[in-house]
């Protein structure tokens, strides 16, 4: 919940008993044709790619390098469980 709240400092409201709601950042769906189902992947967006690597390295939460792809700049950030997320920051029109 700290890293939610204080390290990628989501919005968040308390609904009682310690139970927080965060706010997402822009986010938004893209949808790829794929001859098969079940291949889904969920990033969240930044606006600077580079001064996010840096905000997460000074709380010493790990980054991969970033990949340029032709959609955007990309990296995976390590969540204090374990699991990774990626981010990026597009290269694209925004809708």
């Amino acid at each position: 919940m700290d890293f939610f709240k204080n390290v990628l400092k989501f919005p968040n409201v308390d609904v009682g008993r310690g139970w927080l709601i965060f706010g997402l950042p822009p986010s938004e769906i893209a949808i790829h044709p794929s001859p098969e189902n079940g291949l889904q992947e969920f990033y969240l967006l930044c606006d600077d790619i580079n001064a996010f690597v840096k905000e997460m390295a000074e709380h010493q939460i790990a980054c991969t390098a970033i990949d340029e792809q032709r959609w955007g700049s990309v990296t995976r950030l390590t969540l204090p469980g374990g699991g990774k997320i990626g981010v990026y920051e597009p290269k694209h029109a925004r809708p």
